[in-house]
């Protein structure tokens, strides 16, 4: 039961309850019987459902391969089409969350490339000459799991595939269909602000939403039934972190207590998304130097709702504590943005709160990456230059043309050949050609030439920092050094798992946000350590708060070889050896 809890005249908060939806449709397509989901929710089969249209129209089939780390509901069995189906659903108006299921695979004997189709609910657009082999492909995802917020105005939402003209083989399939009412939380009549405008930006009940990232920050990932009621899937975030200073994971003290303010429906998200965290680290010089940043690819052409979710967890309890700003596609979203003071002022630690921005999209190539950047704000001298983050969920808005959300399929990436030594073709010149032995041999020794002469590089650097005299202080301001690879294309998860969706690899810009140097601290500016973080201290700054925090970074210089990262450390006994020791025998910064 929900209770509420009066801590002053004016503010009031509420513990977590979840929402309990009126139709919770699971429709496992095209298996034999009910049956339950690796998560524990039970599928309906839809053979002989009254959902079904006719079942003239369509076939059912099982899936000619499984891969082992998909699940066999509702990914098995499929329901194919050759001309244009629908499912008519019986449910009362309101807002509902559509979740279409796919696995590419091969039913039947049909080749997985041949399914090309579009789908529609209602009057919306949801996909158009959708590929679900080419964009699994691109993405290097097993499956594919599409989730859409549309509005309806009936007591009945019809949902149709309908195979492409182009090419005659063209079929549509479906693995499973979820339908879930929802609370009105994604919507604002009187408009959320555009990015770099003044303007706001109407998202009312004509306006379909589709949900392309929800991260939970800092945390792991959460499945549907540990949501709030609503079913949504909550992926861990490390993936989509540019940079190989990517911030330090927070975690709450098990005895905090998140308490949900009023006007604020508990079902928002999960506690499990305001008990965890991640911020930029407990060294203010470098942390004042770098965005802690996030990219997505998303389609051009279309508006986004990003809704950023924020709760101190630590004991950071006032305002002026850690105040920054937050950039979104190279423009300033929020210029000093405090927590506390969201949440209501001091003592409002562990009181979670939102911020929704809408950022427009151009034209131009089929994807393009959108960046999330955080950065400490000096202006209002704060105790700590720090940032940080508790969970990401960014919407796809239908556009004003037609009502669609379907976008362009991904193009994938370029497959690499595989080199064969034994087809090399030998030299033209007299005398005998080098063996594949020699040849790899040549390579493996000139690249670890180049490692040793790099880390002399580092290794000098260090020296050179260390001959300055006494090292800094917390008042000496910014030391003018980054670690390397902040300033190159070194992402710091190159391979990493998804929970719902399989593995992918990205591919990630070079440039980092433009706002990147706005609010830099000069050089007789004092910059505060962040007391905050176990570890080092300044004498004069009390400690702000005690909450487990893992540091994953260096103190030292570090750089990035092969996808991982390497440290130097900040005196004259690291030799060359040493040196050499570590850039062979690099160690994992990131949990795998």
């Amino acid at each position: 039961m929900t209770g509420w809890i009066k801590v002053s005249l004016r503010f009031l908060v509420v513990f977590a309850a979840n929402y309990v939806p009126t139709e919770k449709i699971l429709l496992d397509c095209g298996a034999d019987s009910d049956q339950p989901d690796s998560d524990g929710r039970d599928w309906t089969s839809d053979r002989g459902s009254l959902f079904l249209s006719s079942s003239a129209n369509s076939s059912t089939a099982t899936a000619s391969t499984q891969d082992p780390s998909v699940s066999q509901v509702p990914y098995l069995t499929a329901r194919i089409f050759r001309s244009n189906f629908t499912y008519s659903f019986p449910v009362v108006s309101g807002r509902k969350f559509i979740r279409l299921y796919f696995y590419p695979s091969s039913y039947s004997g049909l080749n997985a490339s041949s399914a090309l189709f579009s789908v529609t609910a209602g009057s919306y657009t949801l996909l158009s000459n959708f590929s679900v082999a080419q964009t699994a492909e691109a993405l290097n995802y097993v499956s594919i799991m599409k989730e859409y917020l549309v509005n309806v105005d009936g007591e009945r939402l019809n949902i149709t595939f309908s195979p492409s003209s182009n090419p005659s083989s063209a079929f549509a399939f479906v693995n499973g269909i979820e339908i879930v009412s929802m609370p009105d939380i994604y919507s604002n009549v009187d408009g959320v602000m555009i990015v770099g405008q003044d303007s706001p930006f109407p998202i009312d009940n004509t306006t379909a939403l589709e949900n392309v990232y929800r991260l939970n920050v800092g945390g792991n990932s959460i499945t549907p039934s540990a949501d709030t009621g609503l079913f949504r899937s909550w992926s861990d975030d490390q993936i989509y972190l540019y940079g190989a200073s990517y911030g330090v994971p927070q975690s709450a003290d098990p005895n905090m207590t998140i308490r949900y303010p009023a006007g604020m429906p508990s079902y928002v998200a999960p506690t499990n998304v305001y008990v965890t965290a991640r911020s930029m680290g407990p060294d203010p010089r470098i942390n004042i130097n770098y965005n802690l940043t996030w990219i997505f690819s998303v389609d051009s052409g279309f508006n986004y709702l990003v809704r950023l979710h924020f709760c101190e967890v630590s004991n950071i309890t006032k305002v002026n504590q850690r105040v920054f700003d937050i950039f979104l596609n190279n423009q300033t979203a929020e210029d000093g943005a405090d927590v506390i003071a969201w949440a209501g002022g001091n003592g409002n630690n562990g009181v979670p709160v939102y911020k929704d921005y809408v950022v427009l999209v151009p034209g131009g190539p089929p994807q393009q990456d959108m960046w999330l950047g955080l950065h400490p704000n000096p202006k209002s001298k704060p105790q700590y230059y720090d940032s940080i983050l508790n969970g990401v969920e960014i919407f796809k808005l239908s556009n004003s043309n037609g009502d669609s959300l379907a976008g362009p399929n991904p193009i994938p990436a370029p497959k690499q050949e595989e080199i064969d030594p034994t087809k090399a073709r030998p030299s033209s010149g007299s005398g005998q050609s080098k063996s594949p032995t020699a040849i790899i041999a040549g390579v493996v020794s000139g690249g670890v030439v180049l490692a040793i002469v790099i880390g002399f590089c580092v290794l000098a650097a260090s020296r050179r920092r260390s001959r300055h005299g006494k090292e800094q202080s917390s008042s000496d301001g910014p030391s003018g050094w980054l670690p390397l690879s902040l300033y190159g294309n070194s992402h710091s998860a190159s391979s990493a798992k998804t929970n719902t969706t399989g593995s992918y690899t990205s591919s990630l810009p070079s440039n980092l946000c433009q706002d990147g140097a706005k609010g830099m601290v000069g050089e007789d500016e004092e910059v505060p350590f962040n007391a905050a973080y176990k570890g080092k201290k300044d004498p004069d700054v009390s400690l702000g708060y005690d909450g487990n925090v893992t540091d994953s970074r260096s103190s030292g210089i570090s750089m990035s070889i092969g996808g991982r990262s390497v440290a130097s450390e900040d005196s004259d006994g690291l030799t060359p050896s040493a040196v050499f020791s570590q850039i062979m025998n690099p160690k994992r910064t990131m949990k795998s």
